[in-house]
């Protein structure tokens, strides 16, 4: 990363730097003829055996270099430097002039050479090179920049190894080496030290900068370096001594060196996780240098992890990370107050999910399950997620304690009782979480256990009276059982009545019907399912008895005992549309509500009681009058809406009759009265008359000949809409002159009712006008118009776009039709289409258009939908799918167009085509209609196959794709691949119905409206030659041997997805009356219901639940599932609504207990025990630092200690040093702790410290067979009890815990990585 420091300095650096590393490069590379000594034979040799076009390449690369290397050296010389080192500049610039002549000279030989053989080749040859020497050009091989790019990378290697070496002077001396500014006079002075070091951090960095620049540009070259290399010579940087940026970069220039997993185990072998753990442990005043680290460590867990092998189970891989680094990667994402603490909380949830056993080791579950319960909120959706997914396998389940860990995400609610108010933003969070982990499989499951404890925890919180918060619970409730509260709903809280919002849900009278509503009449959503689930699970939680509680609490009411009975009629409704009857009606007796409603002993039960029976009745009947049960968008005949509709039609028809038996006298009157005849001022106009007489005595044919021939009325009226009178098509486009439109649409309605009418618009200008006026855009018109009636701003802000609407009126009848092709308004249609800026005029004319007639009209909407530009055809596409919506009947011309935009070039078109035409075909006149037409559909690919599926469905369409050979084809694919992709779809479907978020920027998933997506078995087995062909196939006698071979797998995962997969497509098959005689003759509906309620896995039991509501989704699948005790929910006409549910849900949702694996501190790696009293003191002193309770006095013995003249040599003892940080990397110790323990150590980290603990490492373990001797001292002192008898006040101060003590310890424990469980210096 960048680093900040004086720009003089970085440029010492920089041009030293760049001055040492290149002349090592050139000196090496041997040049031949440059009067050198510093180059070898061999590769003077190898460049002579390169042609003249390598030659003069290398030798433009090397001349490059030198000349950087001049430049940086006559910057150098104007900036102050020491005696010494102005001697080494002077001296490589020396250097590099001479052998920048050298070059040259070899050059003009090359070049010269290269001309006299080139002048031999014939004309077409390449072009000569003279001129200077240039650089590498852009045709440059590939392969000349990777070898360009390595020779780059090895010199910054090497230059970095010469950085490395010890500052002396004498290396100042020596050409190859980097700058040191250190002189042999002032060598005995500190800051010029402090200078030199300064100087050597920054020549470093920008070494290791521009390798990593290197590195970034090239992928390549990161595969061909060796890692240990790299790491041999950035070692020196990772030094307590360099820099906190020398360190950062060195950190990220090993992260772009990783590549792959054998680069991580290269990098393993190294010594670096005693730098990292000390970078881990540094404080804030060191970001930049942990961010770096903490980077490096997640390169290590996403390139150098190994996920699981096929066959293998959840959290099986492995993550090359030791104990040593995740103890401190643990301890930073423990410790709240650290900036790095989120990503690495992340980190850690990433390595739970590959290797879960090193996190159970490490104590890292521990760490996220309090991250989990106290961590900030936007993080517990991951972690809960994370646990969730640990909890489905009963492999990873058992690394938690049943019924402890996981229930520690129901604290913020559970634990809310006397927190006050400003906890419930806390509570809120936590209630999103809760909701979101029941709404899973595995939390639901999980929560049930132990007699469904958490959840009865969660419930009884409903039953503190003193609880503020309660009302988080109530709506946690409502978002979970996915209850939409319409807006009557805080009324009834409120406590108003509910018979104003009746008409508020009828008032959109003329919104269209979108779809065939008979689908959705009977079949309930997979969503439906789950929640029926819910409420019997809850219901046995008793949740409908805490609301009962919260209602005898005020017998008077409150908005909150309110809100639970909302709550409780919500649950009895949804309970009566989802659960079987006689399940429903266990729930619908309240048994509780009744007797409180009975109970004539004490008053004011009875008021609660009947109050709150009162109000569910309320609810409910006004529920049925607002939300009809049957989905029906057509008004019913008897309804109140309809006869109001029905009286204001014939006062509107009564009206028109009397206004046509307008007499004479009355009729001139209105004429005149309109004030048309005095005036051209439409203001002046009294247009309340003007639309009486046009929708009134005008449809006359007598009154029309009349106001057209004898006063000529319609003629004056007629000019107002002609464009160039400049009257209509100036006026603004405001909300009140649109009435203007409507009228001119009016009166055009009126003129086409009568041959005078007619006659009178073939004689007028209007429509001739308009053709001129759309003439006036003709890009090929000699006259061109400054200000066209149809320009773009004048149809943005005049009434000229109303003219489209007008046209639209003609276009409606045939007479208008014959007008619009004689004044040839069809043919200005096709030239305006054609216009490339103006698709305001191309949509004002299709969506104006009426098509119910066949002629021009359609064809110009063929026109558009086939038009050159893109958005035209995608309008024109959407505005057919709105038609063919609108249609009543199947239309087979709009059916044409829009299958020929399912071939159009642009794959946005061919969505939107394919969209509509899946909804078109939920029709089955319309599917029998497309069917019929054949289209060929394998271009689309995936976008296809739905509308495929929706052709199998049909005996026509099945035998059309059979004779196409793709029912076989498709038959093999589902078989071996698209039977686990439908897996992954519909649980990603049921994840997004059942989240939190909107996922509106999820355009790669398919819309999901909770009904089951087609499965290409199940629709095989809707018709009956497609049974024949599954029969044939034998693909289902396969599904049902691996049901029964593998229904109780839970350790291998490729083999529980494929069993879902088998499941989905079993169950697809069953949901169809063709379909269920296979289940019958296979006997596989025992197996799955032996699956549903004995797998280990789960999501497994899920997905049979969901199975089993598809088997009983008909009549005779639901017979038989109600011998083995699932009763289906029917309809009121008794129709399966395919909802299942077991009737003792008890067993259905039962997990076998599980004993927790705690791996934690137990492991063998022991250390010989400390020889002298002293040492062990001080390490008995770091134990009891992990202990909160002793952690004070031990930190105090140890401050004591370090003061004292004896303890100095074991502070300053690298095996003392390695003590520690095995004691530290063996067990829990806080951030701030280990922290401490680096800092009681007077030993700075460099590479022969690192080198002398890995020594240690080796000599003082303890082989795991190897039984522990006993120390040589025989009496050991504990850090606690006085030393040779001395005793402080300090002393006796902290050891106030029993009246005499154990100063002997008979005994000394080994090193371990147990933690210390005894306290040194108590009495038992």
């Amino acid at each position: 990363m960048p680093m900040s420091r004086p720009h003089e300095a970085q440029g010492t650096s920089a041009h030293t730097s760049s001055m040492s590393v290149t002349s090592t490069a050139v000196s090496a590379s041997g040049l031949p003829g440059n009067g050198h000594s510093h180059g070898d034979r061999s590769s003077s040799d190898a460049f002579i055996e390169l042609d003249g076009q390598d030659q003069l390449q290398v030798l433009n690369n090397q001349l490059k270099v030198e000349n950087r290397i001049k430049e940086g050296a006559e910057n150098l010389l104007q900036m102050p430097l020491t005696d010494t080192l102005r001697m080494q500049v002077e001296s490589e610039l020396e250097m590099a002039k001479s052998k920048i002549g050298a070059i040259m000279k070899s050059i003009e030989t090359q070049s010269a050479r290269g001309a006299r053989k080139k002048s031999n080749e014939s004309g077409n040859s390449k072009r000569k090179f003279t001129g200077p020497p240039l650089t590498q050009n852009a045709g440059t091989s590939a392969a000349d920049d990777f070898r360009s790019a390595m020779h780059q990378a090895n010199s910054y290697i090497k230059s970095l190894f010469v950085l490395s070496r010890p500052v002396t002077s004498s290396s100042l001396l020596a050409p190859p080496v980097p700058p040191a500014s250190a002189s042999p006079s002032s060598s005995t002075s500190p800051k010029p030290a402090v200078a030199d070091e300064a100087e050597l951090n920054r020549a470093r960095i920008d070494t290791m900068t521009r390798l990593i620049g290197v590195l970034q540009r090239n992928l390549r070259v990161r595969y061909e370096l060796d890692i240990a290399e790299v790491v041999n010579a950035v070692l020196p940087s990772l030094a307590d001594r360099a820099s906190k940026q020398c360190r950062a970069t060195t950190y990220r220039l090993l992260r772009h060196s990783l590549v792959d997993v054998q680069s991580v185990q290269r990098l393993q072998r190294q010594n670096l996780e005693w730098y990292m753990v000390k970078s881990l442990t540094r404080d804030n005043k060191y970001a930049v240098e942990k961010e770096q680290v903490i980077k490096l460590i997640r390169a290590i867990v996403e390139i150098g992890s190994e996920r699981r092998t096929p066959g293998s189970a959840v959290g099986s891989g492995t993550v090359p990370l030791g104990e040593t680094v995740m103890r401190a990667f643990i301890a930073v994402a423990e410790y709240p107050e650290d900036p790095f603490k989120p990503i690495c909380v992340q980190t850690l949830t990433e390595i739970l999910l590959i290797d879960i056993e090193l996190m159970a080791r490490t104590g890292g579950i521990r760490v996220l399950l309090h991250a989990l319960a106290e961590g900030p909120p936007e993080m517990a959706p991951m972690l809960s997620s994370a646990f969730l997914y640990i909890v489905d396998s009963p492999r990873t389940r058992a690394y938690l304690n049943p019924g402890t860990d996981l229930e520690i995400a129901l604290s913020g609610v559970t634990d809310a009782y006397g927190k006050g108010p400003e906890y419930a933003d806390r509570m809120r969070s936590c209630a999103r979480v809760i909701a979101s982990m029941l709404r899973t499989w595995s939390g639901l499951m999980y929560f049930s256990i132990q007699d469904k404890l958490a959840l009865r925890a969660v419930v009884d919180g409903l039953r503190i009276p003193s609880l503020e918060t309660r009302e988080i619970i109530i709506d946690m409730f409502f978002d979970l059982m996915n209850i939409k509260p319409p807006e009557w709903h805080q009324a009834f809280i409120d406590g108003r009545r509910l018979t104003m919002y009746r008409r508020t849900k009828h008032v959109p009278n003329t919104v269209q019907p979108l779809e065939p509503p008979q689908r959705h009449q009977v079949t309930l959503k997979l969503t439906d399912q789950y929640i029926a689930l819910l409420i019997l699970v809850f219901s046995k939680a008793g949740l409908l008895d805490a609301l009962t509680s919260m209602l005898e609490e005020t017998p008077a009411g409150s908005n909150l005992s309110r809100k639970a009975t909302l709550l409780m009629a919500e649950l009895l409704q949804t309970a009566n549309r989802v659960l079987p009857l006689s399940i429903a009606a266990e729930i619908q007796a309240l048994p509780r509500v009744f007797s409180l409603a009975s109970d004539y002993n004490f008053g004011e039960h009875r008021i609660v009681g009947t109050s709150a029976l009162t109000a569910i009745d309320s609810f409910n009947r006004h529920q049925s009058r607002v939300q009809p049960g049957v989905v029906n968008s057509r008004p019913r005949a008897n309804s109140v809406e309809d006869a109001v509709r029905r009286g204001q039609r014939q006062v509107e028809q009564a009206k028109i009759k009397m206004a046509m038996q307008m007499d004479d006298k009355t009729f001139q009157a209105n004429l005149l009265e309109s004030q048309v005849m005095l005036t051209k001022d439409q203001t002046k106009w009294n247009f309340d008359t003007l639309q009486d007489l046009i929708e009134g005595p005008l449809l006359h044919p007598k009154r029309m000949e009349e106001a057209t021939k004898a006063s000529r009325y319609i003629r004056k009226l007629m000019s107002f809409f002609h464009p160039f009178s400049h009257r209509f098509s100036d006026l603004a486009k405001t909300k009140i002159n649109l009435r203007w439109v409507r009228l001119g649409c009016t009166l055009l309605n009126a003129l086409m009712a009568s041959p005078d009418g007619v006659r009178f618009l073939a004689e007028d200008e209007f429509l001739l006008q308009i053709v001129k006026s759309f003439a006036q855009l003709d890009p090929f018109n000699s006259t061109p118009i400054s200000d066209p009636v149809f320009s773009k701003k004048r149809m943005h802000d005049t009434l000229t776009s109303g003219y489209f609407e007008m046209l639209g009126t003609l276009s409606k009848r045939k007479e208008g039709l014959e007008l619009l092709e004689k004044f040839k308004l069809f043919t200005a249609f096709y030239h305006l289409s054609e216009l490339r800026s103006r698709e305001d005029l191309i949509k004002g004319i299709i969506e104006n258009l009426d098509y119910s007639i066949d002629g021009h009209s359609r064809i110009v909407l063929s026109k558009a939908l086939t038009s050159s530009y893109k958005h035209i055809r995608l309008y024109a596409t959407n505005h057919l799918g709105t038609l063919i919506r609108g249609s009543t009947v199947a239309n087979a011309w709009t059916l044409r167009l829009l299958l020929t935009q399912l071939y159009d070039p642009a794959m946005d078109v061919r969505e939107v085509a394919i969209h509509f035409l899946e909804e078109a075909c939920e029709d089955t006149e319309v599917l029998q209609t497309v069917v019929e037409m054949q289209p060929t559909l394998d271009h689309l690919g995936e976008m296809g196959h739905p509308l495929l599926l929706k052709f199998m469905s049909t005996p026509t369409g099945f035998r059309y794709l059979y004779a196409a050979d793709y029912i076989h084809r498709e038959m093999d694919l589902w078989f071996h691949e698209r039977n686990l992709h439908y897996v992954v779809h519909i649980e990603v479907f049921l994840s997004r119905a059942f989240s939190f978020s909107t996922a509106d920027d999820d355009d790669d998933v398919l819309p999901f409206d909770g009904m089951v997506p087609p499965h290409f078995y199940g629709v095989m087995a809707k018709t009956e030659l497609g049974c024949q062909v599954l029969r044939e196939k034998g693909h289902f006698a396969e599904f049902a041997h691996f049901i029964r071979q593998h229904g109780l797998e839970s350790e291998d995962q490729d083999l529980i997805i494929k069993l879902k997969s088998i499941l989905w497509a079993v169950g697809n098959v069953g949901a169809t009356e063709g379909g269920l005689p296979f289940l019958e003759a296979e006997e596989i509906i025992p197996a799955i219901l032996d699956i549903a309620e004995q797998s280990l896995i789960l999501s497994v039991r899920g997905t049979c639940f969901f199975v089993l509501g598809l088997i009983s989704s008909t009549p005779e699948g639901a017979e038989i599932l109600d011998d083995y005790n699932w009763e289906a929910t029917l309809s009121p006409l008794g129709l399966p609504t395919g909802i299942c549910v077991p009737v003792d849900v008890d067993k259905f949702i039962y997990i076998p207990p599980w004993e927790c694996v705690s791996m934690e501190d137990k492991s063998n790696n022991r250390l010989i025990p400390p020889q002298t009293e002293e040492e062990l003191e001080v390490m008995t002193a770091i134990y009891n630092l992990a202990n909160t309770v002793i952690a004070n006095a031990a930190s105090r013995s140890l401050a004591r200690m370090k003061s004292r003249p004896e303890y100095k040599n074991i502070f300053n003892s690298s095996s003392m040093l390695y003590r520690a940080l095995h004691t530290i990397s063996s067990q829990r110790y806080r951030l701030p702790v280990r922290r401490y323990i680096l800092d009681l150590f007077n030993i700075e980290f460099d590479a022969s410290v690192v080198e002398t603990l890995s020594q240690y490492a080796i000599s003082l373990r303890i082989p795991p067979t190897e039984a522990i001797e006993k120390p040589p001292v025989a009496r050991i002192v504990s850090m606690l009890g006085p030393r040779n008898g001395r005793t402080t006040e300090s002393d006796e101060e902290d050891m106030s815990g029993g009246d005499e003590q154990q100063d002997v310890v008979k005994k000394p424990p080994a090193v371990s990585l147990r933690p210390q469980s005894r306290i040194y210096g108590f009495e038992d």
